[in-house]
């Protein structure tokens, strides 16, 4: 995989999460962190789950302990403290995919799983999982838009396509 390739990839990342969040942030006060029928509970938590993980995967690619014992923060975070720090991950992947050489990206990383075992990837193949995993979560987020009930954005690679300018 090139290197322009995973940045446009963690560039649609970014632009669909914060389309995600623009979009949570304006539903009815309380939607966000109302118990739905999904493994996280609820929105906030979910989107919290996909923070966790990138962190941890950012601390991987940088050969550093991450210090979560769960993927999920202990407490809930508020919405805008945790947009403000996904918005900060989502800028560290982007610089981070930037610098890597193709036998960089390639590079094997090998790194515990919290769940116990041990886990080996390349760099490359981790920053598709946090752009693959996030995707996922959206999902379910967007899924939950319908309990509220609400629409919510269209944020497939198509629709990032045809409505970014791509460089």
């Amino acid at each position: 995989m090139s290197t322009p390739y995973l940045q446009k990839l963690l560039r649609y990342r970014d632009w669909a999460d914060q389309l995600t969040y623009a979009a949570v942030a304006a539903l009815p006060e309380g939607a966000s962190t109302a118990p739905r029928a999904t493994v996280f509970g609820n929105m906030l938590r979910t989107l919290s789950h996909s923070w966790v993980v990138d962190d941890i995967f950012q601390a991987h690619l940088q050969g550093r302990a991450h210090g979560h014992t769960s993927r999920n923060t202990p407490e809930p975070l508020p919405l805008d403290e945790l947009w403000a720090r996904q918005q900060a991950m989502n800028a560290w992947y982007q610089d981070y995919a930037s610098t890597l050489t193709p036998a960089q990206a390639a590079e094997v990383v090998a790194f515990q799983f919290i769940g116990g075992g041990e886990g080996r990837m390349t760099r490359e193949e981790m920053i598709l999982h946090v752009v693959n995993h996030a995707t996922y979560h959206r999902g379910f987020v967007a899924d939950m838009f319908y309990q509220v009930p609400a629409k919510p954005p269209a944020t497939d690679l198509p629709v990032f396509l045809r409505d970014v300018p791509q460089e």
